[in-house]
């Protein structure tokens, strides 16, 4: 059923979301919003209004989203599937089966187009005020010239998200300078100029590989670098374009846990972080054993 009211919805919707929406949308992505970032801080626009809706996709009042689906659908049974699906209910551990009220189906495939459809009029509005908006789901930055223009929108996205039901995250929404504090979108983070993987996103890297990486591991160097390679080339994927400091350290990272692991084969104590060892266990060691490195791109270094 969800899949095919999503098939039936999203051409009648996609052909009015704005140009500046690239969250789950026929050929638009997480490159195509990050490129469209960096054009607007090239613009010389360093300050952010980073915008944090508070449980977003758990909030969006059903009757305001209905009838915005009404605008443009008339088919009754279309309709009534939708709200039987947002109506649908959720199961909580502790009071059983709950009727839901707000927010959208929980992994349905409608829930992001009906995430993007709700923004959709904020959307408008801040391209007829004139802002520089970039949104991806419910991330949302806009880049201004001057400070006075970043207070100004904050107070416009203040105002229509009160009206439309929705809160802001007290702490997590503000305008920062991206010269002297920077921001984090889609998993990068922006600085003065340049862009590097956010913390999130390196721990998030560390926490797949330090089951792969432990002391105590006993299988051969050659099978867990043949495990881990996959997962540095699918992150180096999308970073690859990161300052090369932001691929730089989790490479030393991830070699300085290879270097304890092998310390403790020798049953010798260490943490890997000794000029000894790394002179040892080299960078182009590790390259000569196959280990990709995100600095570089490739298993070679240098």
């Amino acid at each position: 059923m969800e899949a095919a009211l999503k098939h039936v919805l999203e051409p009648i919707f996609e052909r009015d979301f704005a140009e500046h929406s690239y969250g789950f949308r026929p050929g638009r992505g997480c490159r195509e919003a990050v490129k469209r970032v960096e054009e607007l801080l090239n613009q010389v626009r360093v300050w952010c209004v980073d915008l944090d809706f508070k449980s977003y996709f758990d909030t969006i009042p059903h009757a305001r989203l209905l009838g915005l689906v009404q605008r443009r659908v008339v088919d009754g049974s279309v309709l009534a599937l939708l709200e039987q699906s947002l109506k649908a209910g959720v199961l909580e551990e502790l009071r059983g089966w709950q009727p839901t009220e707000r927010g959208t189906p929980q992994g349905a495939v409608t829930s992001p187009m009906l995430a993007n459809l709700y923004l959709n009029p904020l959307d408008h509005l801040m391209d007829q005020k004139g802002y520089e908006t970039v949104r991806y789901a419910d991330d949302l930055v806009v880049l201004c010239r001057s400070q006075g223009e970043a207070e100004q929108a904050l107070a416009q996205l203040r105002q229509w998200s009160e009206e439309a039901g929705l809160t802001l995250h007290p702490t997590k929404t503000r305008i920062v300078n991206v010269h002297s504090e920077g921001f984090d979108f889609l998993g990068w983070h922006f600085r003065g100029g340049k862009k590097w993987p956010r913390k999130k996103s390196l721990e998030k890297l560390r926490e797949k590989l330090r089951p792969l990486t432990r002391r105590t591991n006993g299988r051969s160097l050659g099978e867990i670098i043949a495990k881990a390679n996959p997962i540095l080339r699918g992150w180096h994927g999308y970073f690859r374009e990161s300052h090369p400091a932001g691929l730089r350290d989790p490479d030393g990272w991830l070699r300085r846990r290879l270097r304890a692991m092998l310390l403790k084969r020798e049953k010798r104590p260490g943490s890997g972080l000794s000029k000894a060892n790394h002179q040892r266990w080299h960078n182009r060691w590790f390259a000569a054993h196959g280990l990709f490195s995100l600095e570089h791109g490739s298993c070679a270094y240098g």
